[in-house]
């Protein structure tokens, strides 16, 4: 069992006094906080929030605090709860596909950039102020990430060539916008889609406003920490070599890079069942469901009356505590032999899409946030 770097002795205070039946997530401004200065001092551009990673009031007010601005929006929903955090924020509504409610909700709220992957979500856009931003969704097949954005949104090259075109006659704004998918650890991902950027732009004879180069950045699930300035470097490097004095500015949406590591998630051992098969009070339909796509992350520990357990491991299947027989984690925990009834398991980065994602399925979902100051 790989070892997460060191927990605030307080937390483990909590966690043993309050002896909570419920998951219990720790959230820390202070790295939140670390987080939003790291892509803020390392990427050469705007940094935005993707407030589907984790839309906690906690999250968004604490970024507001710090300084940001900008939240990336997938629907009216979400612009409404940035807007309760940051009454003046600009938004971004970057899913490309949308109903006539939602784009009359969306020109409500004054937002300030819209994606399109196509004709039709152009033309129902309808009026929009002169010069508003129009950022048209590339996709190309690229390799790199944990799994590929591009099946559901984005046009081809042609496409996005042609978009350009037609948004500028209509007296907008042209940007263009990609992702390289979730969890995206090599550079060349944002070095290939800004080589193909700068061709369609030269193909569609239009000079781009801004390049938005979407999120995708990683985060730490195993042995090995993401190398973000890396990647902030050929990006920035890629785009000034390629567009030179006409480079469009750059724009950049993290959530899960900016929200995963602020947050620790303690769970409890409700049982265990033979040698090696232990229930846990959360699952897949809870604060673990992305564990069903990404595998189960390696950083966790296990800790009891606020010692860390150390000893020699083996092997566990973890089910979940509904009575749904799918509620396993999709690979087993490697926990010490000496694990009991009653032991917390924390799990570190896991802010990204666990308050998002979490059901309430059989009664459960339910948990207490603890916001600590020295985690």
């Amino acid at each position: 069992m790989y070892s997460t770097s060191p927990i605030a002795a307080s937390l483990h205070a909590h966690l043993w006094q309050s002896r909570s039946d419920r998951p219990v997530l720790y959230f820390s401004p202070k790295v939140l906080h670390e987080n939003y200065r790291r892509f803020l001092s390392g990427f050469d551009g705007l940094v935005t929030y993707a407030v589907k990673a984790n839309a906690s009031s906690l999250v968004l007010d604490n970024l507001a605090s710090a300084g940001l601005s900008t939240f990336d929006v997938a629907s009216p929903a979400e612009m409404q709860t940035v807007r309760a955090a940051l009454p003046n924020a600009v938004l971004h509504y970057h899913n490309p596909v949308r109903s006539v409610v939602e784009i009359a909700e969306a020109k409500r709220f004054g937002v300030q950039s819209w994606a399109i992957d196509s004709r039709a979500e152009l033309d129902k856009l309808g009026t929009l102020p002169a010069g508003a931003e129009i950022a048209v969704r590339l996709h190309i097949p690229v390799a790199g990430a944990a799994y590929n954005f591009g099946e559901k949104f984005g046009a081809d090259p042609e496409q996005v060539a042609a978009l350009l075109r037609c948004v500028k006659q209509r007296g907008l704004t042209p940007s263009l916008t990609f992702h390289p998918g979730t969890q995206c650890t090599d550079p060349a991902a944002w070095v290939r889609y800004i080589e193909v950027a700068h061709a369609v732009s030269q193909q569609a004879e239009v000079d781009l406003d801004r390049l938005n180069v979407g999120g995708g950045f990683a985060v730490w699930r195993d042995r090995q920490a993401p190398d973000l300035e890396r990647v902030f470097t050929q990006i920035s490097d890629c785009t000034k070599g390629l567009f030179g004095d006409k480079s469009p500015a750059l724009v950049c949406e993290p959530g899960r890079a900016m929200v995963a590591s602020a947050f620790t998630l303690a769970t409890q051992i409700k049982a265990l069942r033979g040698l090696r098969t232990v229930f846990l009070n959360d699952g897949i339909y809870g604060f673990l469901s992305e564990f069903r796509d990404l595998g189960v992350s390696q950083r966790y520990q296990v800790w009891r009356a606020g010692i860390k357990l150390t000893d020699p491991s083996a092997a566990y299947t973890a089910f979940g505590p509904t009575c749904d027989s799918i509620d396993q984690l999709p690979s087993p925990l490697h926990l010490p032999k000496s694990v009991q009834e009653g032991d917390y398991l924390l799990f570190s980065e896991i802010g990204a899409y666990s308050l998002s994602l979490a059901t309430t399925f059989n009664g459960y979902g339910a948990c207490e946030i603890v916001a600590v100051t020295d985690l």
